[in-house]
């Protein structure tokens, strides 16, 4: 089941109170960049961080969920995407923790 842009619409919003939040379509789902960095994925209808240190703590009861049927399960599965509160605060709180993207030199 791929993710829905009505699915999407409502996270992107979710994430209104943040600067820097973008979104790019990747094999039909999304990746969520926060600034520049990439901070989740959207895949199915569901919202998966990847388990940085403080993303573990703040969700200690998200389950483990992979973004492909049979998959390897590597990153959170965040449940409560209705509460605009906790989203901001996730995704401040795992921006120092996320990896930065390399620049692709092009000659």
């Amino acid at each position: 089941m791929s993710t829905s842009r009505e699915f999407l619409s409502f996270l992107l919003e979710q994430l209104s109170y943040l600067d820097g939040i973008s979104c790019r379509m990747m094999m039909g789902e999304y990746l969520i960049y926060y600034r520049g960095r990439v901070a989740a994925y959207v895949c199915g209808g569901r919202l998966l961080v990847k388990p940085v240190p403080s993303a573990v703590k703040m969700l200690p009861d998200a389950e483990y969920d992979s973004i492909n049927e049979g998959g390897k399960k590597k990153l959170l599965r965040v449940d409560g995407v209705d509460n605009k509160e906790l989203l901001t605060k996730l995704f401040i709180a795992m921006y120092d923790e996320l990896t930065e993207q390399k620049r692709v030199s092009r000659r």
